[in-house]
């Protein structure tokens, strides 16, 4: 087990998710966001169904610093709730691994 994660957010616009990818990349809270446009999401919201298109982003970063990340998606993110959901990377590419490891602003710190 690494402790290296992917995050998964969706956002209103491919602009939007550009604009949060940006920032998360400038702070080194992420070593690598790709973006999916478009998923279709249907789920429940205020008592209605609802369905739209939306931006995936694929969030690559690492578990001490989902804090931080979370906050800045929560502060630059146009939903009220924003799904932010953390998931761990198991395994990986050794090579890859520790390019995200130089990457990231908890590796630069240390």
């Amino acid at each position: 087990m690494t402790d290296k994660i992917v995050v998964l957010t969706t956002c209103a616009s491919a602009d939007e998710a550009r604009r949060i990818a940006g920032e998360l990349i400038a702070q080194r809270l992420a070593a690598c966001v790709n973006l999916l446009p478009p998923v279709r999401s249907v789920y429940h919201w205020k008592g209605a169904i609802e369905e739209g298109d939306e931006t995936l982003m694929i969030i690559k970063s690492a578990r001490p610093l989902f804090e931080q990340l979370r906050a800045a998606i929560a502060r630059l993110h146009s939903y009220e709730v924003p799904e932010i959901i953390a998931l761990p990377i198991v395994e990986g590419a050794a090579s890859y691994l520790a390019w995200m490891a130089k990457e990231l602003a908890t590796e630069a710190s240390e």
